[in-house]
Formats: C-alpha cells, sequence, structure tokens
C-alpha cells in the first residue's frame, strides 16, 4: 500500500509538473518575445535578489510543514495556524526593507538604476507566495498532490491568460513599467493557487480567527525542522544574488560594457538555463515525494525501504536527466529557434548540457538528507560550493573570457554539490 502510495504521489507530480512546465514555458516564450533581450538582462539580473526574498519569506515552511504532519504528532491545522502570522510579520518586514534599500540594490550593487521598481515590486507578491506555501506543506505532508497538481496548472493558465491581455498594453507605456507589471502579475495567480488549496481542505479543517495564533512548541517544532533546512536554500540565494553583483562589477572593471553584461547575463539565465532546466520538473517531483516518504520509513528504522526510495528516487532522476539532456545537446539549435525564436546562447548550452546531467539528482540528493535529519550537512556543502563557485567565478572574471567565467563556476559548484552530496547519502544510508 505505502509502495503504490509513494508512486501514485509522485505519478500526480509528474503529470502536473509536466503540463505546468508545458504552460510555463508557453508563458516563457510570450514574454519574452514581448520584452526583448533587453527586457530580458534586466528582469534576469533582479531575479536573484527575488529569489533570495523568496527564501527569507518562506523560511522552508513548505518541507518542514510536510515533514511535521507526515509524521503525525500533533494536529496538522495546529501546525498550519501557528505559523501563519509568523509568515505574515516576516514579509511585512521584509516589504519594507526592500522600499529602503531597492535603490542602493539597483544603484550601486547592480549598476541599473531602472532595477528599483522591479526590486519592490518583488516584494509585494511575498506574502501571497508564502501563504500558499504553506498550505502547499500541509498537502504534501498528507501525501495528498492533486491539490499542489491542480493549483499549479490553474495558477499558470491564469498568468497565460493576464500576460496575453495586460502586457501589450503595458508596453506602449514602456519597457520598465511592463516588467513591473509582469512581476505583480504573480500576485493574481497566487491568489488563484491559495483559493484551490482551501477548496481541498478536508471539511473538520474549519478556519476560525481565534485559530489564526502562534503556539510557541509549534512554532519551536517547525523551527527545529525549518531553520537547518532553510539555510541550505538561504546560502544559496545569497550566493545567487551576490551572482550578478560581482560579475557585472568585475567585468565592468575588465574593460566589458555594461550592455554586454546585462544581455549576456540575460541569454545565460533566460534562454540557455530555460532550455537546461526542461527536465526539472521531474527531480522536482520526486524530491518533493521523498521528504514525507523517506521520513517515515526513517523514523520507523524500516532502512530496507529508505535504501529502496533512495536507490529509485535517483535511478529515475538520472535515466531522465541523461535521456533529456542528450537530446537537448543534440538538437539545441533547433529548441532555441522553436522555443525562443533565437540562436543566442548555442556554444553556451553545448558546454553545460553534458554536466547538467548531474545537476537532476541534486534536488533528490538533498531530500534524502533532510528526511534523515542530515540538512545541516547539505547546508555546509552548499555553503562551500557557493563559496566556491564565486571564487572561480571572480577570478576567472578577470581573464577576459566575458560570461565564460560563469558558466565554468557553474560547472564547477555542480561537481562538488552533488559529488559531495552524494558521499552522505552513501555514509548514512548504505
Amino acid at each position: 500500500m505505502r509502495h503504490n502510495k509513494f508512486f501514485q504521489t509522485t505519478f500526480i507530480l509528474l503529470i502536473g509538473g509536466l503540463i505546468t512546465k508545458i504552460l510555463g514555458f508557453i508563458i516563457k516564450i510570450i514574454y519574452t518575445r514581448f520584452i526583448g533581450e533587453a527586457g530580458l538582462g534586466l528582469y534576469m539580473l533582479v531575479f536573484p535578489t527575488y529569489s533570495l526574498l523568496l527564501t527569507i519569506a518562506q523560511l522552508g515552511l513548505p518541507i518542514a510543514i510536510s515533514k511535521l504532519v507526515a509524521e503525525e504528532r500533533q494536529s496538522s491545522q495546529k501546525i498550519v495556524f501557528s505559523i501563519i502570522p509568523v509568515m505574515i510579520g516576516l514579509n511585512i518586514l521584509v516589504i519594507v526593507t526592500m522600499i529602503f534599500v531597492s535603490p542602493f540594490i539597483a544603484d550601486v550593487l547592480l549598476k541599473q538604476s531602472d532595477a528599483t521598481g522591479l526590486l519592490i515590486a518583488c516584494a509585494l507578491t511575498l506574502p501571497f507566495i508564502s501563504l500558499s506555501s504553506i498550505l502547499k506543506g500541509y498537502f504534501y505532508g498528507k501525501q495528498k498532490m492533486m491539490p499542489h497538481t491542480v493549483s499549479n496548472i490553474l495558477e499558470q493558465i491564469v498568468r497565460l491568460i493576464l500576460i496575453i491581455l495586460i502586457i501589450p498594453f503595458l508596453l506602449e507605456i514602456n519597457l520598465i513599467v511592463t516588467l513591473i507589471g509582469l512581476i505583480l502579475l504573480n500576485i493574481v495567480s497566487e491568489i488563484v493557487s491559495i483559493i484551490v488549496f482551501l477548496f481541498f481542505l478536508p471539511k473538520k479543517f474549519v478556519i476560525k480567527k481565534d485559530d489564526i495564533k502562534p503556539d510557541g512548541e509549534t512554532i519551536k517544532e517547525i523551527a527545529r525542522v525549518s531553520l537547518p533546512t532553510v539555510s541550505s536554500r538561504f546560502i544559496g540565494n545569497v550566493g545567487y544574488f551576490f551572482e550578478p553583483i560581482i560579475l557585472t562589477n568585475l567585468l565592468l572593471w575588465s574593460g566589458y560594457s555594461a550592455q554586454y553584461v546585462l544581455l549576456q547575463y540575460g541569454i545565460y539565465n533566460g534562454y540557455v538555463l530555460g532550455i537546461l532546466l526542461l527536465p526539472s520538473f521531474f527531480s522536482m517531483a520526486i524530491s518533493s515525494s521523498l521528504v514525507p516518504e523517506i521520513s517515515k520509513f526513517f523514523s520507523a528504522k524500516n532502512m530496507v525501504m529508505v535504501k529502496r526510495r533512495c536507490k529509485q528516487a535517483l535511478g529515475l532522476s538520472l535515466l531522465v536527466g541523461l535521456t533529456l539532456s542528450s537530446i537537448i545537446f543534440i538538437f539545441t539549435e533547433e529548441l532555441l529557434a522553436i522555443i525562443f525564436n533565437t540562436s543566442s546562447g548555442i556554444t553556451y548550452i553545448k558546454v553545460l548540457a553534458p554536466v547538467f546531467v548531474l545537476f537532476y539528482i541534486e534536488g533528490p540528493l538533498i531530500s534524502i538528507l533532510q528526511a534523515i535529519g542530515k540538512a545541516k550537512i547539505s547546508m555546509k556543502i552548499t555553503l562551500y560550493g557557493i563559496i566556491i563557485k564565486l571564487v572561480v567565478m571572480a577570478i576567472l572574471s578577470l581573464c577576459q573570457i566575458g560570461i565564460y567565467s560563469l558558466i565554468i563556476a557553474e560547472i564547477v559548484n555542480i561537481l562538488f554539490v552533488v559529488g559531495f552530496n552524494y558521499k552522505n547519502v552513501r555514509k548514512f544510508i548504505y
């Protein structure tokens, strides 16, 4: 029965992930053609900051709530309601902070004053994304993946419709307003996601105003799980935050133009990673299913099933990653032309595709370590990987090889992080 449950939840997430990925790509195709390479460069330049803000605002709640709900040691309703006030307070603090520091980040760090409005827009979306993530964690813990799948699909459909209807009108004003509007559309799509999650809540899950209050013991329990978990993501996103800052400043110092940096960084993050991350929905689906599944087996000391799930998850991720990476490597030019109507980034993809086979097992490896209570080890590996990546990128940025300094640093990071995470999974499980 448990065997069927794992594959059933994974299958639902895979189908939902595939549909969501297709819709996401359609959305990306449309908005990249609307905003062009200049708009894409600016959008991608603020994206690392957006990722860092999301990590701070969510605090690793989906995985923590998923783990605690799956263990069934206390009321699921109490877990969810205890964290909502904390989340709201944290998000308000982040928004206020960003209103004051956005000009500094844009002007001084990113060297793009036009990014100020985009950064503030990013902050305004955080409360809606955070609330959605709490509900998502609840359903993950219950191993009910249909709500997550339906919400993701409807969220993308709504976003697609809004982009088609609204972005052309915003373009008539100017590019910056268009990019701000593109970011703020996430608020509407996240509201749709929240409504879907509320619809799927069980009838006994009655929401009362008095229930939405923090419980000290529950919050401590959530923090015990979430803080080590979010530390890994936080470190990764801090590194991602500094990536364009270091790259921009050092390449400018080496003699490259601001236009070159903006354009090539946009191509790398928008087109290159857009293609290379195509198979990521598969490893994300497996990673989401692994945490509650392995948590239960590990707490029950059923190491036979823990090992079996690890082998299945890593084997499937590697097989799909290898197959799709090969297709991407062979048909790079065709994929870029069909999806983005461009030829920019072909060489970058050819260099990265073979190494990205390993990237697709990174998520499952991290999920395994989190599920067996070894999130701190994963966090340290991520920290060392980020430091190595930034140091390598900084050194190579001074060697007149342009954006290849980032590409080579990415390869080094993937090899290091995947290698050491795999070593620790073998150490603690086999």
